[in-house]
């Protein structure tokens, strides 16, 4: 019988949606209040590979928060809360080129941040409910995406029989609604591989938690500008997803099973704030 202090603890993250756990034995709902609000959901925690993981609906689980009402800074402050130190965040995209077809799994090395009035720093200068102001911290996001945990799902993805694409550019729009077909062209003249509408502030806030954070992203669509037909449909990108959900799965927990202990992890992520002073103490 596993002891409670364990139940309510993990040491890997996904951010995802149920189809990620629902068919988990032993799941543990656990809520967990921050200084920035709720998160999306609660937090469920398992076992995978005999890895405690918690798993965050990034949307709800209900998916009723669109990808501009997501509360970032309070999914990723939970998540470290129960221990968590590295974090997979796997999304739907749309293909930016049309080699990058719908099924096609990219591991970006890179980002582009085309949102807005998005909340994307712990350091802002503004009070938290306790009164702490916390001091301004520059933390560098040159790499967005940890070495090590693209490295591991790189390798992963073509052991599970998957060709993904290693490295490329993820650019991040506001949403709900989709690219035109001149943004689409736009985003793919600047040589930007896909396009989706949750990768950020994900890696930026991870980073400023000294989390190592690495992104999946499945192409449900060829975007606006790269295919010829009506535009992206909402009904054909769940489609899509749906039908390769199983595959992601698998690949997400191989990737858990090998990524390195919370005490092996010697990336630069965990040395992001360079031991400075920043008025917060994180959990």
């Amino acid at each position: 019988m596993e002891n409670t202090a364990n139940a309510t603890q993990a040491e890997i993250g996904v951010i995802g949606g149920s189809g990620f756990y629902s068919f988990l034995d032993d799941v543990t709902e656990v809520q967990v209040d921050t200084p920035y609000g709720p998160p999306s959901d609660s937090l469920f925690l398992g076992e995978v590979a005999g890895r405690r993981v918690a798993f965050l609906p990034r949307h709800g689980r209900s998916h009723h928060l669109p990808p501009h009402k997501i509360n970032y800074r309070a999914n990723l402050w939970a998540l470290r809360s129960v221990g968590v130190r590295q974090v997979l965040g796997p999304c739907a995209v749309g293909g930016l080129r049309t080699e990058y077809g719908p099924g096609t799994l990219l591991v970006p090395d890179q980002l582009v941040d085309r949102t807005k009035d998005r909340p994307a720093s712990y350091f802002d200068g503004e009070p938290l409910p306790d009164g702490t102001i916390p001091k301004v911290v520059h933390v560098s996001l040159a790499d967005p995406y940890c070495p090590a945990g693209r490295r591991i799902a790189v390798k992963t993805a073509r052991e599970q029989g998957w060709e993904p694409v290693d490295g490329g550019t993820l650019v991040v729009i506001p949403g709900p609604r989709f690219s035109t077909r001149a943004e689409s062209l736009w985003h793919a003249a600047q040589g930007w591989s896909v396009v989706g509408m949750t990768g950020h502030p994900e890696a930026a806030l991870a980073r400023e938690l000294e989390l190592c954070y690495t992104s999946l992203t499945l192409v449900t669509d060829l975007d606006a500008g790269a295919e010829a037909g009506e535009g992206v449909l909402h009904t054909e990108v769940m489609e899509v997803f749906a039908a390769n959900v199983a595959r992601l799965r698998t690949v997400l927990f191989e990737v858990v099973a090998g990524l390195p202990t919370t005490g092996e992890r010697d990336c630069l992520c965990t040395q992001a704030l360079g031991g400075l002073e920043t008025g917060i103490e994180l959990p």
